[in-house]
């Protein structure tokens, strides 16, 4: 690696970003993480355009494979565009190219797969999209809170983040948690409002690593 260039090591040193890390083919950490992170969004960006489940995973596995092939030359530079705004016109694209494929007379209806239609109430609160760009960035939204929820969870004891989940992701009453779980009402606030904080941490963390 260092071989071919020079000062891609130092530069993955100083600057650790997901995207950086994983122009490391060898770093299959790295690699993985962003699989976990970018499949659900491409997977269901198809599945929601029309694709059945086959065609989707095919488009989702194309353009990671894409990826693979292309990160060591990405250009990271704002001026010229996020690498996020490359991967929904690449999106895009192979979508369009698999529907063209399909005969004309087949049924064109958005489909749910992968637990899409599970979101919680902290989710659904995000602004409606208004356009195709909109609604890709709407979608980049709920790909990152749902990503730092799992970050959350795998970080915090487990009784804590059902507190959190129902208090302040599925909107339950303070009560109710309190008597679900059989804790005092103070600590569903304390519990509540200190993992909101950390999720938004989370959150920032993420995007700092993928934009």
């Amino acid at each position: 690696m260092s071989e071919q260039n020079p000062g891609l090591g130092s530069t993955l040193r100083t600057r650790p970003t997901l995207l950086l890390r994983i122009r490391d083919w060898q770093d299959g950490e790295s690699w993985e993480e962003f699989h976990r992170l970018y499949r659900r969004l491409i997977y269901g960006r198809a599945c929601r355009a029309g694709l059945a489940h086959v065609d989707a995973e095919d488009v989702t596995q194309d353009i990671l494979k894409r990826v693979a092939e292309t990160i060591r030359e990405f250009d990271y530079d704002p001026k010229r565009g996020s690498f996020r705004g490359w991967l929904m016109q690449l999106t895009h694209w192979r979508i369009a190219d698999r529907i063209s494929r399909r005969p004309k007379a087949e049924a064109r209806l958005p489909q749910r797969h992968d637990g899409e239609g599970d979101r919680t109430a902290t989710v659904e609160r995000l602004p409606a999209p208004q356009s195709e760009d909109d609604e890709w960035d709407h979608e980049w939204q709920l790909h990152l809170l749902v990503a730092a929820g799992e970050r959350l969870a795998r970080k915090v004891k487990p009784r804590h983040f059902q507190v959190f989940d129902l208090y302040v992701q599925q909107n339950w009453s303070v009560l109710e948690v309190a008597k679900k779980l059989g804790i005092n009402p103070a600590s569903v606030y304390v519990i509540g409002h200190r993992l909101t904080k950390q999720l938004k941490a989370e959150v920032e963390i993420l995007q700092k690593q993928l934009e």
